[in-house]
């Protein structure tokens, strides 16, 4: 535990000294502002206190900016050390490589929560400012700061594996941008297209589900919008948030960060530096 926190400690240095962390808050404070003062409008139809209604929209931009933050944070966690020349020094240490990647994503993670969590805070304190029954949305907030952690951390351990499978950070960009475009954007559309194609069929009434617990940014929007009272804020997913359990969402959140970072360190253990 000392050399992984040691580790960590040298990374969360080096995310302070790059400007991550004060980069990261940034975003998620001017978004949620944001979202916080549009999100004013649907309350007096929906009959939900506004932070309830601001957390659905939090959601779904959780959903394209924490799992981006995290890989533009990580994907060069092992191909930067290789360019650098610095991954055979750290190598000679008396640490393993999974002692190198856990430390690299405390770091990594403790930066996230900070991010999130200032984002939130702010969204929520507009939200009281605003409307005095907004208290009665904090455990959903709560529930999707915790989630959006998990999110953020199956999304780093992806970024590590590609980092270990790339060895350039050039190639691993690469490969994020691409990895985040498959997840958060092309995989919900050709789900889609596969719906209209089967016009209620098979696909959509046995295969559907499981494709959607598999994808961890839906798995996320599900497990948030399945216990909100503003689920009907956010169009599009609130007949599949009515049909899949939401531990179902819970467990594919869970499992994802292991699995993540499994093959993260499967892959580093392999490669030479």
């Amino acid at each position: 535990m000392n050399r992984i926190a040691a580790i960590a400690g040298s990374e969360f240095r080096i995310a302070l000294r790059n400007r991550w962390v004060a980069i990261a808050v940034v975003l998620m404070a001017l978004f949620a502002l944001v979202l916080a003062a549009a999100g004013s409008a649907p309350t007096g139809q929906l009959g939900a206190d506004k932070l309830s209604v601001t957390v659905a929209s939090l959601t779904s931009l959780a959903i394209y900016l924490v799992p981006l933050m995290a890989l533009l944070m990580a994907f060069d966690a092992v191909a930067g050390e290789v360019e650098r020349g610095t991954l055979p020094l750290v190598l000679t240490y008396p640490v393993s490589r999974p002692e190198i990647l856990a430390g690299k994503f405390a770091a990594h993670l403790a930066t996230l929560a900070i991010a999130v969590g200032a984002g939130y805070a702010i969204a929520a304190a507009a939200a009281m400012w605003m409307d005095p029954r907004a208290a009665e949305g904090i455990p959903a907030l709560a529930r999707l700061f915790w989630t959006s952690l998990l999110l953020g951390a199956t999304f780093l351990g992806l970024a590590y594996w590609i980092s270990a499978a790339a060895r350039r950070p050039g190639a691993a960009a690469g490969l994020a941008i691409g990895l985040w475009l498959v997840f958060i954007v092309l995989y919900d559309l050709g789900l889609l297209a596969g719906v209209v194609a089967d016009g209620g069929g098979t696909f959509t009434t046995a295969v559907l589900p499981w494709m959607i617990l598999f994808n961890p940014a839906d798995a996320f929007r599900l497990y948030n919008l399945a216990a909100s009272e503003a689920t009907a804020a956010a169009a599009g997913i609130a007949g599949a948030a009515n049909t899949i359990p939401p531990m179902h969402a819970l467990a594919s959140l869970l499992l994802w960060p292991l699995v993540a970072f499994f093959m993260a360190t499967a892959t580093f253990r392999r490669m030479t530096p």
